[in-house]
């Protein structure tokens, strides 16, 4: 009896996704575990591996298609055999593995074959720690961790993200023949970026006259800043940044971090600073709801990261006020190398609120960013330049940027986000380690 594929849910509110990629076809022979297609949900790309090795015998939904959970995708068997009827209604989703309060929230579906047999998207293991998700996994075999050395916090004591990036920061480092890694996030850039580094990215040109067509990603985007500036009536505000202290420490520390297979960034130091504001404004840390402004008790703060032609997407550090700078690092690293190859899980993109968008990595100098809806406030980091400045009647030369804070009207009034940005500078200017 051949294979069913079917779709799973990808996290607790996602019931639904697109079919944007078939990476197989019609009589390929396929391994277990193998990518099989792409699907689209909230602007993250996740890959659906096939259950079973064997030929792909028929593609149900074409791509384009919306599907829900559950929903019969293809079928894979022996070659040369005739696939069984598929007009029969498939079970259900009878299984979820439900995740923990942190990003690493990863589910999974399962779906009872006529046989009895249970064909699940694969997952790393399920042992006597329980149910360990595939980001868990990747961080324990890259700092070659025990797991059973891990207590964890998440439901049913399972170990999540955040318990292994808290154990790495009890842990001493052991020092690891690594080169330097290449900047993963959008955030690193020179302090004097030479004319390459500004030039447009090679993508491929597109011919006057013809019509693009729109990609989910790219409708997602397109739908999610009309309903932005419909929402919320958008004030933006500038301040500049010396990045003396800032541009010094990483300079101390970047080798060190890097023997430990962290690429230190400013993207850390800029979160950190953010974590700051918020702790003496948390009011900059709500959304708006007609029964008054929440102030919301965790600080995620999400990470605008470009996807070169793919577009932009956001994941979010959950608990960032709970992590050191080196935690910051590790998990800027972590997200936005997934987010480049497609492997965030979609509740990795959710519940941010606030927001960090680093436009100056292509020079530019300030911008005046789309608030992330529903959250109050995004703060835009201009390219750093060495300028010339007046300090104690004295001229010298520091490493500034501008920072832009885009904040909602309803809920904070000009003062207020002031001096929420005016905390992020001082934060920034004073920096002393952490």
């Amino acid at each position: 009896m051949p294979t069913k594929v079917t779709m799973p849910q990808l996290g607790e509110s996602v019931i639904e996704g697109t079919v944007t990629k078939w990476l197989k076809a019609v009589g390929d022979p396929v391994e277990e575990y193998e990518p099989l297609l792409e699907v689209n949900t909230d602007k993250v790309d996740s890959e659906i591996p096939s259950p079973s090795s064997g030929t792909l015998l028929e593609i149900l939904v074409p791509e384009g298609t919306t599907v829900q959970a559950g929903d019969l995708l293809a079928l894979i068997g022996e070659q040369g055999k005739a696939p069984q009827a598929t007009s029969a209604p498939t079970t259900p989703a009878q299984e979820e593995i439900k995740a923990g309060p942190d990003t690493d929230r990863a589910t999974s579906a399962a779906l009872e074959s006529d046989a009895g047999k249970s064909i699940t998207q694969p997952t790393v293991g399920r042992s006597e720690l329980g149910f360990i998700s595939p980001v868990v996994a990747k961080i324990a075999a890259e700092h070659n961790l025990d797991l059973g050395q891990i207590s964890g916090t998440g439901q049913g004591g399972r170990i999540t993200k955040k318990d292994v990036l808290a154990y790495l920061e009890r842990k001493p480092a052991a020092p690891t023949p690594t080169s330097t890694p290449t900047d993963l996030e959008p955030s690193a850039q020179p302090l004097q970026p030479k004319a390459e580094a500004l030039v447009t990215p090679s993508v491929p040109a597109p011919t006057p006259g013809e019509i693009l067509p729109l990609t989910p990603v790219r409708r997602a985007i397109a739908d999610h800043m009309v309903l932005s500036k419909h929402t919320s009536p958008h004030v933006t505000t500038v301040m500049e940044a010396d990045l003396s202290r800032v541009v010094k420490h990483r300079e101390a520390h970047k080798e060190a971090f890097a023997r430990e297979g962290i690429n230190l960034t400013f993207t850390a130091y800029f979160i950190s600073a953010i974590v700051a504001g918020l702790k003496a404004y948390p009011i900059v840390n709500s959304s708006w709801s007609d029964e008054g402004i929440r102030i919301h008790r965790q600080i995620n703060i999400g990470m605008a990261t470009a996807l070169g032609e793919g577009g932009l997407i956001v994941p979010v550090i959950k608990d960032a006020d709970g992590l050191s700078l080196r935690g910051l690092a590790r998990s800027i690293n972590d997200l936005a190398q997934r987010a480049r190859n497609k492997q965030l899980q979609p509740q990795e993109v959710k519940g941010g609120t606030f927001t960090l968008t680093n436009h100056g990595t292509s020079g530019s100098l300030f911008a005046s960013p789309i608030i992330n809806q529903p959250q109050c406030g995004i703060l835009g980091v201009g390219a750093i330049q060495k300028r010339v400045v007046v300090i104690d009647d004295a001229i010298a030369i520091r490493p500034m940027a501008y920072l832009t804070l885009t904040f909602d009207h309803r809920i904070l009034d000009g003062a207020i986000a002031d001096y929420f940005l005016g905390a992020v500078v001082k934060s920034l200017q004073l920096y002393q380690g952490g």
